[in-house]
C-alpha cells in the first residue's frame, strides 16, 4: 500500500498526517517546532518524530520511513540551503519540501485561482493561478511580514514611546502599555531580546482596544499595507482572496476591495496534495 505523509511545520510546532491513494487520513501526529532555518537540528528531530509517530500507527512500530512519499511545507524553507540540507537527512522514498506558505495556499485554495492572505505570527501573501503558485511577503519579522502580529506588537510598543516623546497623542491603551514597563528605558531593555512571537503577544491587546485611536491608527496602516500587497497579486481580472491565520478575520472584515472566499483547507491539507502531486 502506498502511503503519503503531509508535514505542516512551523515556529512553534509541527503536524503531520498520513493518507493511502485515495487521500483518506489514516493517522496523525504532533510534535515540536520544525523551523527548519532557525533550528535546523531542532526542526528535523521534530518531523522525524511527528512522521514516525503517524506510521507507527497505520505500520506498527518497526516499520522503516523509506517507502512512503512525503510533501513537507516548512517555515524557512525559502532561506539559501536549509530545504536542500533537510532533504538531505530525510529517509522518504522521495520528498518535496517548499514553504508554508505555498501549502498554506494550495490548502486554502485546493484546485481553484484565487489570492490567499495567511495572517498570523508572520505574513505571507500567494496567488494560485492554472495551478502556478506565486508567493510574495515572507520576508520574515526584520524585512516584512506586514499586518502579522508581530508587526502589530512592534507598532504599539513603538507608537507608545512615540506618545511619549509628544509625537502621537498619548491615548489611554499607550498609557496602559507604559504603566506595564514601568520606565521607558525598560520596554527598550524588552526590545533588544524580544523575538516576533513576544511582539505578536500585544496583538491581541491592540484588537481588544479598537476603539481607542492609537490601536485604529495602527489597524488602519497595517490594512493598507495588507491591501497593496494584495493588490499587487491581482491579475488583470481580480480573484477572490481567502483570508486565513489567527488575524485573518481580522483583514477580512477591514478589506473589502475584493470578493471573499472561504478556506477549503489548511496548510496540513496543501502538504498532503503535494505529496499525492509526486506520484502523479
Amino acid at each position: 500500500m502506498q502511503l503519503f505523509l503531509g508535514v505542516d511545520g512551523g515556529g512553534t510546532g509541527c503536524r503531520a498526517a498520513l493518507a493511502d491513494a485515495t487521500g483518506r487520513i489514516l493517522a496523525r501526529a504532533e510534535a515540536g517546532p520544525a523551523n527548519i532555518f532557525s533550528n535546523r537540528d531542532l526542526a528535523l528531530q521534530n518531523i522525524l518524530g511527528a512522521a514516525t509517530s503517524a506510521a507507527h500507527q497505520v505500520l506498527g512500530s518497526r516499520a522503516p520511513l523509506s517507502g512512503i512519499r512525503a510533501g513537507l511545507g516548512l517555515a524557512g524553507a525559502n532561506a539559501a540551503g536549509a530545504a536542500a540540507w533537510l532533504g538531505a537527512h530525510l529517509p522518504f522514498a522521495v520528498s518535496r519540501i517548499e514553504t508554508d506558505a505555498l501549502t498554506t495556499a494550495k490548502g486554502a485554495l485546493g484546485s481553484e485561482d484565487g489570492l490567499v492572505a495567511a495572517m498570523g505570527t508572520g505574513s505571507v501573501f500567494a496567488r494560485q493561478s492554472a495551478g502556478q503558485i506565486r508567493q510574495i511577503g515572507g520576508w520574515g519579522f526584520w524585512l516584512g511580514d506586514e499586518g502579522s502580529g508581530a508587526a502589530l506588537g512592534r507598532s504599539l510598543l513603538a507608537r507608545a514611546l512615540r506618545a511619549l516623546d509628544g509625537v502621537h497623542e498619548m491615548t489611554p491603551l499607550l498609557k496602559a502599555v507604559l504603566d506595564d514597563f514601568g520606565a521607558p528605558d525598560r520596554l527598550v531593555a524588552y526590545s533588544l531580546t524580544a523575538r516576533p512571537a513576544d511582539y505578536a503577544q500585544w496583538a491581541p491587546r491592540l484588537l481588544a482596544s479598537s476603539a481607542d485611536p492609537a490601536a485604529e491608527a495602527i489597524l488602519h496602516t497595517a490594512s493598507q499595507e495588507v491591501e497593496a500587497t494584495l493588490a499587487a497579486l491581482q491579475p488583470d481580472t481580480a480573484l477572490p482572496v481567502t483570508f486565513v491565520g489567527g488575524l485573518g478575520p481580522t483583514y477580512a472584515a477591514r478589506i473589502d476591495r475584493w470578493t471573499q472566499r472561504a478556506a477549503k483547507g489548511n496548510a496540513l491539507d496543501g502538504a498532503l496534495m503535494l505529496a499525492m502531486e509526486i506520484a502523479a
